[in-house]
């Protein structure tokens, strides 16, 4: 199949089912109501469920009771929604089940408004719910690699036995791009016989399988714990991804960001370079695990005078890129968030009062 021309969120839900994935449960929310919309027939034509829960409280523990029997399954939602889910998937973490999540962010805090945000990076990086527990988090920058990155995101969360989250803003769930789904990511699932509640009879064993949360004794609740650090530390040196954007020169600045933002950056950057101006940029793909060596190895190049974060929050991504600059050069930050996104021309002005 060559490329079709989609709308992000119906092509986040395509590559849901291209990757394997039959089963999404959900609760609308602008601005990526259309994934429900799409799968609520599409998922019937493939032999798939779709289920809309009664509130997204519910639909986490959907998500949970799925996983926990092994089944591959997906959500969508966007800022509030995935609020409301965070109890459910510190219980989905803490239980080892994999499941992907899609946050197409909005404007916030509060009810906030319908357009697009990255003001959820705290709430998915820093771990909205309680406890100790990480997602594996993924910022596509297109449409194209929000389908590439959703269908690497069930075998990686059966890799790990851990949610994934996919974390889009507004731009990426409603604009159109020419798309297509590579095969070779599906990724054949995992053998859950070893955890999952699927049935004795299924998996032919005599033994019970036990999937929960609850650890009362402390010291049980530490082992579990530091098995579940061990994991994000695997994490850590497994699964960090990042592009880099004209690095090779003698940049003045480096600039990070991720997701659409990213995308004005690199206009930024190239009519700089015609003025004669160089700039570097390091876009994080993986939000945790973060790129702090790519991002510290890029700003102490001698030529290179500061970092910028630029973002469609108000300071969040800015903090990351302060722990991995680690004081070798100043770190600066430019954002904009309510729906606003940042224009060439004000991010130019912005770079031009640095430099």
């Amino acid at each position: 199949m060559g490329k079709v021309l989609m709308k992000g969120n119906e092509a986040i839900a395509e590559a849901a089912i291209r990757a394997g994935c039959l089963n999404y449960f959900a609760y609308p929310i602008t601005p990526q109501s259309e994934v429900a919309e799409y799968l609520s027939k599409r998922l019937s034509e493939v032999g798939g469920v779709f289920l809309q829960g009664e509130s997204e409280v519910a639909v986490s523990y959907m998500i949970f009771g799925a996983a926990a029997c092994g089944a591959r399954v997906f959500t969508t939602s966007s800022s509030p929604g995935i609020s409301l889910m965070s109890e459910g998937i510190s219980y989905i973490t803490a239980a080892q089940c994999p499941a992907v999540f899609v946050n197409i962010m909005r404007g916030g805090p509060g009810l906030g408004g319908i357009l697009p945000s990255q003001a959820d990076y705290f709430q998915s990086v820093k771990g909205g719910g309680h406890g100790d527990y990480r997602l594996l988090v993924l910022a596509p920058a297109s449409v194209q690699e929000a389908v590439e990155m959703v269908m690497t995101a069930f075998p990686l969360a059966e890799k790990y036995r851990n949610p994934v989250m996919i974390l889009g803003d507004g731009l990426i769930g409603q604009m159109m791009e020419p798309v297509e789904f590579p095969d070779q990511l599906k990724g054949e699932p995992s053998n859950k016989d070893e955890w999952a509640t699927n049935g004795m009879d299924t998996r032919r064993s005599e033994r019970r399988n036990l999937v929960k949360t609850l650890y009362l004794v402390p010291e049980e609740l530490n082992a579990h714990n530091l098995k579940l650090k061990a994991k994000y530390d695997r994490m850590n040196r497994e699964e960090v991804r990042c592009e880099t954007y004209n690095l090779q020169g003698d940049y003045q600045l480096l600039i990070v960001s991720y997701g659409t933002m990213s995308r004005v950056c690199r206009t930024v950057i190239d009519t700089f370079k015609e003025k004669g101006i160089e700039i570097g940029m390091v876009r994080p793909q993986t939000l945790f695990p973060f790129p702090r060596q790519a991002i510290h190895a890029a700003v102490c190049k001698a030529s290179c005078r500061a970092a910028v974060s630029i973002e469609m929050s108000m300071g969040q991504l800015v903090e990351d890129v302060e722990l991995s600059v680690r004081g070798a050069r100043p770190v600066h930050w430019y954002g904009k968030c309510g729906g606003e996104v940042p224009t060439p021309e004000e991010v130019m002005e912005e770079i031009g009062r640095l430099l």
